[in-house]
């Protein structure tokens, strides 16, 4: 018997899948095609175990899938852009792109030393012209059909370092690099227009039924879908007005003032009309600098200031005051919003610290009108309309539309539908992203690079400072061109994609890796797409997925995909914990995957972090679970070693195949039940991997086998067929652990005289019958309390079970000298027996 070496296997038959390009695949319509897909990676540097489980869990799948007979698409790439390499090369002084690069390629040595069967000539890495150039088609194409434009919008911008800050870049309100507090600014931005599909994106979430529901419901709440009227408060002392958007036009009436948010356009024409300007423009800089997303979420502390100037409500006619108001965002909605503090919770909150009145509009249906003296909290609830004119006594439903009808009839309003997803603002002042593939000409305007002449290239910056401009703006050779259209002189827009851009269509790309006339062939992606089976951390639940599935249909319409969705089924996995703390090294508590395989080899940790929890839950690391892990696969290898021998010599040539078929009748009991045990795990790996994706259970499920066929053969009752038997059950068992444990599983694979290795297996089917147990054990109740158990046939009738347990003598002990009442069998899993 030889000894279990991990790591010499884990060097075989890396080299051997390598060698045989074993993961290598084409387009075969006479075969099922199954795309298994995990989010690409960040290329960080080092791969942390908290980073290889999602991979593991994709390796899992797609090699069971290959078992079955499916042709695997099982590709992976590099999300390679992005702004942390930009900050290190402004501390460092190393090139975003060497630093990216010597990432990529230490991180792509440790997924191939884990055994993971990608398909590495399909890799891809985002910071390269071949990839990235079609990024920039695709905003060309676009632009023509309007969804990419341009627009003012808001930046963080840092005063000192003069240069836009990203979201990340501000911490708590001030510069990451000098800590100076950051402003607000109004720039120039490129958008996608998201919003034409956001009916779209919200009524097909419904059809995505092997999504997690909490996903689906994180991007119904993001797309946001609210029916309502919008409507124009004219301006009392000068000319224009305020549009709001409202879902409760009901409570009109009870508008005692409109708030504006601080980025709002007219706030700037109030600050120029108001007595001090200055200090109005100082309140709104410090409101537009609070954090935005406590100022989303109303966490923020609500303050406000008085323009000087008034609205008119459209139906009291009566002059309300505008206000500034840091808890509005002047790009939700309207940017303006109807206060009414009856109704809405901040909007009373504001009226009571600033003294704004409050009007009751609504009575319960059974119920006085509130006295608003004595209101600690708004009123949301639906009701009948009060102090609402010729509109009292109406219910809610009925004066929302007959409101909006009037509003439409006096040219003040509509019904209209309104979205909390916003254009997509792709825009970024950096220099490690896809130049944005366009030319402003004094001329002619902003013109679309021609397609002959992308990619727009990335040029050589030798200095990264973090100030000025983007480092693209400093580069004259880059920025001086000539229009396309005109020859004229122009310039080039330096200004960089969001990298969310690049993961949103990577997939496609992967169908069709190396094509350097189109992003991919059309035909290629309708064999391969949708991915079938998509992991990857639930923190890409919104953003990531919901610009992949808005992608799909830009592509869709362009007649490249004739699918909506490219994902059918979605896994969140769990995050891995190290001393109670997500692993990060700003924490100091990562584990390093290439420490744990000159440990232990690449299947341990590969079975432990499957084993340790459900795929969906998080996972507290231990080095003792990872030890058990090694342990149990030396005994698996000790048992095959053992019957090895035993086996080749008693099925004939010991050649797969040879063997006599199974007398199942003539076999002994313990033979039997080994029988059955193999049949039963076959079927209950295969449900947990291929339709549960509970691969925890699939490795339970395993070991009690192994557990049962030690036992065999330690004191089992053996027949002529014993061999036979134990083959049926090792090679099961060799071909169920290979998705998990693959070095192991090719090398015992090996010994048992398969050749061909692996990939010409079959993943093995179970028989019903077989795996159905002989007998059963039910507990017996006797008035609520087990005091018996029999055995009966799995298919025995209810009659059948209530004679065994009344006969049973162990329940006869309890049911002596009473009256039996009541006898229920639950299912074939309990018998209940109620005696007084």
């Amino acid at each position: 018997m030889s000894d279990y070496h991990p790591q010499d296997l884990d060097r075989k038959w890396q080299a051997r899948w390598a060698e045989t390009r074993a993961f290598e695949v084409t387009e075969d319509p006479a075969r099922p095609k199954f795309y298994c897909l995990e989010m690409f990676a960040y290329p960080s540097g080092h791969a942390h175990v908290g980073h290889v489980r999602n991979y593991i869990i994709g390796d899992v799948v797609a090699r069971l899938k290959r078992l079955q007979g499916f042709n695997v698409l099982h590709p992976f790439g590099w999300d390679a852009f992005g702004l942390p390499a930009e900050n290190a090369a402004i501390k460092s002084g190393i090139h975003p792109e060497a630093s990216t690069l010597g990432n990529i390629a230490h991180m792509k040595g440790q997924l191939q030393r884990l055994g993971i069967s990608y398909a590495w000539e399909r890799e891809l890495a985002t910071c390269l012209p071949d990839y990235y150039r079609w990024n920039q088609w695709l905003f060309t194409r676009m632009f023509e059909r309007g969804l990419a434009y341009r627009r003012r919008s808001t930046v963080n911008w840092c005063p000192v370092d003069n240069t836009v800050l990203a979201n990340e870049q501000v911490v708590e309100g001030a510069c990451w690099r000098c800590g100076t507090p950051v402003e607000q600014k109004d720039l120039e931005q490129w958008f996608f227009r998201i919003t034409a599909y956001a009916d779209d994106l919200l009524t097909s979430a419904d059809a995505l039924s092997q999504w997690p529901e909490k996903v689906l419901t994180m991007q119904r709440n993001w797309i946001g879908r609210s029916e309502g009227a919008r409507v124009t408060f004219a301006l009392a002392d000068r000319p224009g007005g305020i549009d709001v958007f409202t879902t409760r036009i009901d409570t009109i009436y009870g508008s005692t003032f409109v708030l504006l948010g601080p980025e709002h356009p007219l706030v700037a024409q109030f600050a120029d009309a108001s007595d001090d300007p200055v200090r109005f423009r100082e309140q709104v800089t410090r409101f537009r600098g609070q954090d935005r997303s406590a100022r989303i979420s109303g966490e923020v502390e609500k303050e406000g200031f008085f323009t000087g100037q008034f609205a008119v409500n459209p139906f009291t006619n009566e002059r309300v005051p505008v206000w500034v108001a840091n808890f509005v965002l002047g790009e939700y909605g309207t940017g303006a919003v109807m206060g009414v503090p009856f109704g809405d919770q901040r909007d009373f909150e504001f009226a009571r610290k600033y003294n704004l009145p409050i009007v009751a509009v609504i009575r319960p249906v059974e119920g006085e009108t509130p006295d608003v003296d004595q209101m600690t909290e708004s009123r949301p609830e639906e009701g009948v309309l009060v102090n609402s004119g010729p509109y009292n006594g109406l219910s809610s439903a009925e004066a929302r539309r007959r409101l909006t009808s009037e509003a439409e009839a006096r040219g003040i309003g509509e019904g209209t539908v309104q979205f909390r997803l916003k254009d997509w603002g792709i825009s970024r002042q950096r220099y490690w992203g896809t130049p944005i593939p366009m030319i402003h000409c004094p001329s002619c305007g902003v013109v679309p690079v021609p397609d002959d002449q992308l990619p727009v290239s990335l040029p050589k910056v030798a200095q990264f400072t973090g100030r000025g401009d983007s480092p693209l703006a400093s580069i004259p050779e880059f920025v001086n061109v000539s229009c396309p259209k005109c020859g004229g002189a122009a310039r080039r827009e330096t200004d960089t994609m969001d990298t969310f851009v690049d993961s949103s269509w990577y997939f496609y790309r992967f169908a069709d890796a190396h094509n350097d006339q189109l992003p991919f062939d059309p035909k290629k992606v309708a064999y391969w797409c949708p991915v079938d089976f998509y992991s990857g951390g639930v923190e890409h639940a919104i953003l990531h997925l919901i610009y992949s599935r808005f992608f799909a249909r830009v592509f869709r319409d362009l007649g490249m995909v004739d699918h909506s969705e490219p994902f059918t089924h979605l896994l969140t996995q769990g995050m891995v914990l190290k001393d109670g703390a997500v692993m990060s090294k700003s924490k100091g508590n990562v584990v390093d995957p290439d420490t744990m395989l000159q440990k232990v080899g690449a299947d341990a940790l590969r079975l432990y972090v499957m084993f340790v929890a459900p795929p969906e839950k998080e996972v507290e690391w231990t080095d003792a679970g990872l030890e058990g892990s090694y342990r149990w696969l030396a005994r698996v290898w000790r048992l095959a070693e053992q019957w090895r021998a035993e086996i080749q010599a008693g099925t004939g040539t010991g050649e797969p195949g040879t063997e006599e078929p199974i007398d199942h009748a003539a076999l002994s009991a313990d033979e039997r039940a080994i029988r059955r045990k193999t049949h039963d795990t076959i079927r209950r790996v295969t449900q947990d991997i291929d339709v549960r994706k509970q691969m925890n259970t699939a490795v339970s499920a395993m070991m009690e086998l192994v557990n049962d066929l030690y036992a065999f053969t330690d004191k089992g009752t053996r027949t002529a067929q014993a061999p036979i038997v134990v083959r049926e059950a090792i090679e099961a068992l060799i071909v169920m652990v290979s998705p998990f444990a693959p070095h192991t599983a090719e090398e015992l694979w090996a010994r048992f005289g398969h050749e061909g290795g692996l990939a010409r297996a079959a993943w093995p089917v179970y028989d019903p019958a077989i795996a159905r147990a002989e007998e059963v054990v039910i507990p017996v109740q006797v008035n609520g309390t087990v005091r018996g158990r029999i055995s009966a046939a799995p298919d025995a009738s209810e009659a059948e079970l209530q004679a065994l347990a009344l006969a049973d003598p162990s329940v006869q002990t309890h049911t002596q000298g009473r009256e039996v009442t009541k006898v229920v069998v639950a299912k074939g899993r309990l018998v209940s027996i109620v005696a007084r």
